[in-house]
């Protein structure tokens, strides 16, 4: 069994540290981000990846640095959110669980960039960590297709579970047998993070485009200047809008191209509701647009 160093923060890294330990493997460093403010006067929450290691008795620690002298043959990265400095890729081999079919989506977002991009499939690709931004050979990779209406956060929870296998089958013969890998093939693409406006709904887009936005988990819009969160949304563009665009329509919203039917949405401050209990709440007159501009502070 190997003696590893794992890198990794949110919930979808949770699943491949813990395949690995009960797999036999030997973590014997978690590099994770420092723990992050709950609010006034809350404390500090530690990341889930942090959390695990802890319950699991092993080092946490959130300095990269750390890595040179910590005994490891093998460093692990899942969906770190951090560059690796080249001067600790120098002094230890690392291997990244990326969820995407590299080099197809490359960079910080790979599941968000696939959902808006409309693809159809997507994966997780192993491969050797190197200087350039996900740009080493690869070890194996599988492809899954991604469900209609999926959102973000199930697609990727689900490519975790596959790094998960996929990292316990590489490293059963052990760290020497994974050899060299194959370099990437195909048109590159880059996954570039998302900002907080890329989750504002424009309704002036094809309501296509718009049900994807929902299914990144954050969209958000606006009703009579109080922001709205838009938590599950399907398109009906085979349906012309009758009336201006943000218009509602029943419980759907007049976009660029086709209707867009809110399913579930949740005003601010308050619980999540099924659009028909928030339309007997608002009582929307023909004269109300959803997206209605700047949000009151």
């Amino acid at each position: 069994m190997a003696r590893l160093a794992y890198l990794g923060s949110p919930e979808a890294a949770v699943a491949p540290l813990r395949a690995l330990v009960a797999a036999g493997h030997d973590v014997v460093l978690v590099v994770s981000r420092a723990d992050t403010r709950r609010g006034r006067g809350a404390g500090h929450a530690a990341s889930p990846v942090k959390q695990a290691a802890t319950d699991l008795g092993i080092t946490v620690t959130d300095t990269m640095d750390d890595l040179v002298h910590c005994g490891a043959e093998l460093g692990v990265v899942v969906a770190y959110g951090r560059i690796i400095p080249v001067r600790v890729l120098d002094e230890l081999a690392m291997v990244n669980v990326h969820f995407s079919l590299l080099p197809r989506w490359r960079g910080a977002a790979p599941v968000e960039r696939a959902i808006l991009a409309g693809d159809h499939e997507t994966g997780v690709s192993l491969m050797w960590l190197e200087e350039g931004l996900d740009t080493g050979a690869v070890l194996r990779a599988r492809r899954v297709v991604i469900d209609a209406g999926e959102h973000a956060s199930a697609l990727t929870m689900r490519l975790s579970a596959l790094g998960a296998d996929m990292l316990v089958e590489a490293l059963a013969p052990g760290v020497e047998a994974l050899g060299p890998g194959e370099p990437q093939r195909g048109e590159a693409t880059y996954a570039a993070k998302l900002e907080p406006e890329d989750f504002r709904l424009d309704w002036s887009r094809p309501a296509l485009e718009l049900e994807r936005v929902v299914r990144l988990d954050r969209a958000w819009t606006t009703f009579r200047g109080e922001r709205l969160r838009v938590l599950e949304a399907v398109a009906r563009t085979g349906t012309a809008p009758a009336r201006p665009i943000g218009a509602l329509e029943g419980g759907s919203v007049c976009t660029g191209g086709g209707l867009l039917e809110l399913v579930e949405v949740q005003p601010a401050g308050k619980r999540p509701l099924a659009v028909s209990d928030w339309l007997r709440g608002v009582r929307p007159t023909p004269d109300d647009r959803v997206g209605d501009g700047v949000v009151r502070r």
